[in-house]
This record gives structure tokens, sequence and C-alpha cells, in this order.
């Protein structure tokens, strides 16, 4: 097999190898790496995946894209270390599914992305004797994620941004207690503000001595991991074409599937489920795309996000072209400009979308325990309404709807719906006594700049 290749979206960078896309994050013409060419998997190969474990599944599809970058005995190595908790799939009546990805160290499917990455940059960067600057904004728990992955691997310093009005305090709190090579910053702005100063920094000639790289989805090394689970829930079932609702914000955890099944796993349809950050679902409708500016706030503030930084990705998949606006300095001047037209008709027929008021997401928490006695968060209930929706006018053979934090990261909006608190994981257990350190900004550039820096001089 010829070694993969990863491309810009924007069209202007050379190729690089998967070492480079991953340390690097994004590149230099401000495009996303994608693969030049999408490795497949055969019929056989993925049905040998039925009742095999987490680790095996990942290893194997995680070398299709690895072969020649890595050791075999290295890649086992980082996957087992990286994945050492469980991934329940819970019955929610007939041939529908639950998939909880909320068991990690940090209790959110970021886990899954976060630990493997982290691993892998600091094997390639020990390699080098490279030391990294990990840059990350988050709407939840992104953050949180990646400051576990990361906290005390010696390459790396981590910077996280995040609106300082935008995240639960739990989720904050897992950002701002690990201190060590992790620093924090709260930003007067939201998460498009915040994820406009990662993208600017990355080319900034300043800064280029720190060797900044993201752990946000915009790094392709987030999305691999990703790619894993649709395996694995596919892999304990095995039959047919599966249906899967994914909570969708940034829209990372929608392309790790959307990868899996240009691998050749057996998909009918993603369910895109939105907030009433509503950009995608009337994207699709109408063949216009008009970001949500600035993005809304609700219940499940992960997917706050009014102009999704994979959307490029994913139309470029489809035969398009969108990429940011921006001036001289870098900073963007108009978002998601569409300079080619995807394949829609193409797209209609892989996607259906639908936007979740809060008051939907609330009310399918409320159903759904009464009915089946099990806890959804919000996140994971604009993903359930979003297989109810598309259900009432579709059959569904097998559904999978993802379930993408643990309930406990949103006591608050339990206790509304349903007079309780949920059981607190001992992953969250105690965060509360933990002393707090981070630093509130302006959404400004050169305010952020100048923090940066004073934080990563020696």
């Amino acid at each position: 097999m010829d070694k993969i290749l990863y491309r810009s979206t924007n069209r202007k960078s050379g190729l690089v190898a998967f070492k480079e896309a991953l340390l690097r994050g994004q590149a230099p013409d401000y495009g996303l790496y994608v693969p030049a060419d999408i490795p497949k998997l055969s019929k056989k190969e993925i049905g040998s995946f039925k009742n095999k474990g987490y680790r095996y599944i990942a290893f194997h599809v995680a070398k299709k894209f690895l072969e020649d970058e890595i050791e075999d005995k290295d890649l086992r190595l980082l996957i087992k270390e990286s994945y050492n908790f469980k991934i329940p799939l819970e019955r929610a009546g007939g041939s529908l599914h639950i998939m909880r990805l909320d068991k990690g160290p940090t209790a959110s499917f970021k886990d899954f992305a976060a630990r493997l990455m982290a691993r892998l940059m600091h094997h390639f960067s020990r390699r080098e004797n490279r030391k990294l600057t990990v840059l990350v904004s988050t709407s939840g728990d992104t953050g949180g994620a990646v400051a576990d992955a990361f906290n005390g691997l010696g390459s790396v310093n981590v910077v996280i941004l995040f609106p300082s009005k935008g995240v639960s305090p739990v989720q904050r709190m897992q950002m701002t207690t690990l201190g060590k090579n992790v620093m924090a910053f709260a930003v007067e702005g939201d998460f498009d503000d915040c994820q406009a100063l990662v993208k600017q920094a990355f080319n900034d000639e300043d800064l280029k001595k720190f060797n900044l790289t993201s752990a946000n989805s915009i790094n392709f090394g987030r999305l691999l991991p990703q790619v894993f689970y649709y395996f694995y829930a596919y892999s304990r079932f095995g039959k047919g074409r599966a249906l899967f609702s994914v909570p969708s914000g940034n829209f990372g955890n929608l392309m790790g599937g959307v990868i899996a099944k240009e691998m050749g796993l057996p998909v009918e349809k993603f369910i895109v489920a939105v907030n009433e950050n509503d950009e995608f679902p009337r994207f699709l409708k109408s063949g216009i795309y008009r970001p949500v500016q600035p993005s809304k706030k609700c219940s499940s503030n992960s997917m706050n996000i009014g102009h999704p930084s994979n959307l490029a990705r994913l139309i470029d998949l489809y035969g398009g072209w969108m990429y940011d606006k921006r001036n001289r300095d870098g900073k963007i001047i108009k978002k998601g400009v569409l300079r080619q037209k995807p394949d829609m008709e193409r797209m209609n027929m892989d996607f259906a979308s639908y936007s979740i008021t809060d008051e939907e997401a609330g009310m399918a928490i409320k159903k759904f325990y009464a009915r089946y006695k099990k806890l959804l968060e919000p996140h994971g209930a604009v993903a359930w309404c979003g297989l109810e929706k598309y259900g009432k006018s579709n059959k569904i053979g097998l559904g999978i709807s993802l379930e993408t934090a643990d309930p406990a990261k949103f006591p608050d909006e339990i206790k509304r719906m349903l007079g309780f608190e949920p059981k607190i994981p001992k992953s969250l257990a105690g965060l509360d006594k933990k002393q707090e350190k981070f630093e509130v900004i302006k959404n400004d550039y050169k305010e952020f700049k100048s923090r940066l820096i004073r934080f990563l001089k020696p």
C-alpha cells in the first residue's frame, strides 16, 4: 500500500506525511489537512472485527493511515495506553441503541481522540528532540480532555482558550485545576472567537519558535482516533447498514464517521443533529451557506458553534471548496466563503440534518428517563431527538445514537428536567475542592499573544 499523504483544503500547500500534518495542526495556507487518498478496508477485514476488542480494531484502522510512519509495536503500545475504559452500547427500544462515549478519564468522548493524539505527538516530538506547544480552543469538553491527555508530558506545553461564559463549571474546572504544563485563558467572547485567535497564532512568524500545533479537530490527528468507535459500534452487530445520529458542533465527531464510511463501513445515513445553531440543515436545503453569527447559546454548550471548522473538510470530500477570507494579518474578515459548491445531491443522500431546540432536548431527557430509566445529557439528547425526527418518516434498521458526555457534567439541566442530580463518576469527583488557575483576556489577538509568550518563555 502506498504511503498516505495529506493536502490542504485551501489547495495552496504541498503534500505532507502524517507526522507533519499532526505536528503542524493547520496547513501554512490556513487550510485543514485531509488525506489525499482515504485507505480502504475490505468487507472481510471489517467482518473480522466482529466481537474483537476496541484496541484490536483501533490498531487495524490506524495502521491503514500510519503504515511507514510508526512501527507496529509502538502503535500497539500507544493504543494500549490510550484505551483502558469501556464503550457501552445500550439498547433503547427495537433496533435503536445508545453508544456511550463518556467512560474515559474526563467523562467525555473527546478522551478517545485526545489520549491517542497526545501520545502520538509525544512519540514524534521526543524522536526529534522537539518541544511542542499545543493550542486548543474549546466550547466545552475538548479542553478538559486535552488538558488531561497532555498533563505531565514533558515534551509538550498546552494552552487552552475557552469562552468565559460558555462552559459549565465542571468543564471549566477540568481545564483550570491541573497546572504544570497546562495554561487556560477565559476569552471574553464565544467559541468562534477563541478558534479565530488560535488559527491566527498558527501563522504568526513571531511564534514559530514555540512549535505551535493544534489539538482541536482542525488537526487530523484528532480526527483519526474518532474513526475507530464507528467501526467498533458496527462490529457489535455486524450486518446490514447502520444509521448513526451524531450530535454535531465543530463536526469533528461527524467527520470521524464520514471517514469510516469512506473506508468501507456500511453506513445508511448520518443524522447531523445540531442545536439552535442551524447553519448546516439550512445549507443542505438551500445550497447557500450562512454562518450563525454570533453563535447561539444553548444547553448543549459544546455545540454552540455557528461556523464549524470541519465543514471545510466535509465540503472538500464532496467536491466543493470552502475557506475563510482573511486580511493581510491573517484575521478572518468573512467566514465560510463557498468558492465551489459540493455535490449537494450526494450530500443529501448521505446526510439528514435537524436543528433541535433546548426545549426539545430537555423534553427528550425527561421522556427517555421515564421510558428507559437511563440518563441522557443535553448533547446526547440532541442526537436522540434527531434520530426520532428521522424515524417519523423513515424506516430505521440499525440505529445508533451517540452520547458524548456523562450527565454529571450538566447537573443543573438534569435536575431541572428530572428533579434530581446525576451520580458523579469517579473521574469527576473532588474537582470543586481543587485550586483553579486561569487568566481572563479580551477577544484581542495582541493581548492573547503577549500573554501566550509570557507563559511559554522559560
